[in-house]
């Protein structure tokens, strides 16, 4: 993508995401107290979603989605011949079919598909909760076709005709989000696991905890004694791995964090 072109998709998509608001912010414990009720209020699951690699066994992965036989042929080249692993598809319809999250990759798609176009597309795995990065293949300065694809999701657009650099730097770059997020997403649900092994008294001292109110207050606030409350933080520390009061902080809040956000955690 040109500089020149760069800088216009920049003018016209510079509202499509508000700034996200990270884990690591500084604010205080009143301030934090709503979502630490929201996060520990609701249903945590014992079990969360696999995320194991969908039965690949040969590193990140390139979807390549294009109808044209040529352009799909000559993008495996390329890919390849840099040591990617690439699967071509030669539309939409044909990858959601054969689609199974879970494997570190990212997606090289036209923006002219016939039948689902390669925004609908990223609509749909939007919907269906995949965050599989994705970079949009669009003819030259199409700046309305690379706003809806960047408004959809892409993380990048590449102008026809492509070139080998450009391309082998976008497809790194959308795979190492990939990974990034992939790491993040099992943490979460990993801090998941744990959060779900408390019981629901346990989740209740633990809200109390983690907003900084002392075992004398909460004992007072819910009728029991000092000791009881001891014994359930004790427990609660044990159950969620936490050597600290920082790591359980952070565990509550690992589960809030936005995958795409991938600085959030680290």
């Amino acid at each position: 993508m040109s500089d020149e072109y760069r800088s216009q998709l920049r003018q016209n998509s510079h509202e499509l995401a508000p700034d996200a608001v990270g884990v690591q912010a500084v604010v205080g414990l009143v301030e934090l107290k709503p979502t630490i009720q929201r996060v520990l209020s609701r249903q945590i699951p014992s079990q969360t979603l696999d995320v194991r690699d969908s039965g690949s066994t040969y590193g990140p992965i390139v979807f390549v989605v294009d109808d044209d036989a040529h352009v799909r042929d000559a993008l495996r080249q390329m890919l390849e011949n840099e040591g990617r692993s690439v699967r071509t598809y030669d539309s939409g319809e044909a990858f959601l079919a054969a689609y199974r999250a879970g494997a570190t990759a990212c997606l090289l798609i036209d923006a002219y598909l016939p039948g689902m176009s390669g925004t609908d597309l990223l609509g749909r795995l939007a919907n269906a909760g995949h965050r599989l990065p994705a970079v949009m293949i669009t003819g030259g300065s199409d700046i309305q076709t690379a706003v809806r694809a960047m408004k959809s999701g892409a993380m990048d657009v590449i102008e026809k005709p492509v070139g080998r650099d450009e391309l082998i730097r976008c497809v790194d770059q959308a795979l190492r989000r990939a990974d990034s997020t992939r790491e993040l997403t099992n943490k979460i649900a990993n801090a998941l696991r744990r959060l779900g092994h408390l019981t629901q008294r346990e989740r209740q001292i633990l809200e109390r905890i983690v907003a900084g109110d002392p075992n004398k207050n909460i004992a007072a606030d819910l009728g029991l004694s000092q000791r009881t409350v001891e014994n359930h933080r004790a427990s609660i520390m044990k159950k969620t791995g936490s050597k600290t009061l920082p790591a359980l902080i952070w565990l509550v809040f690992a589960t809030t964090a936005d995958p795409d956000e991938t600085d959030g955690l680290r």
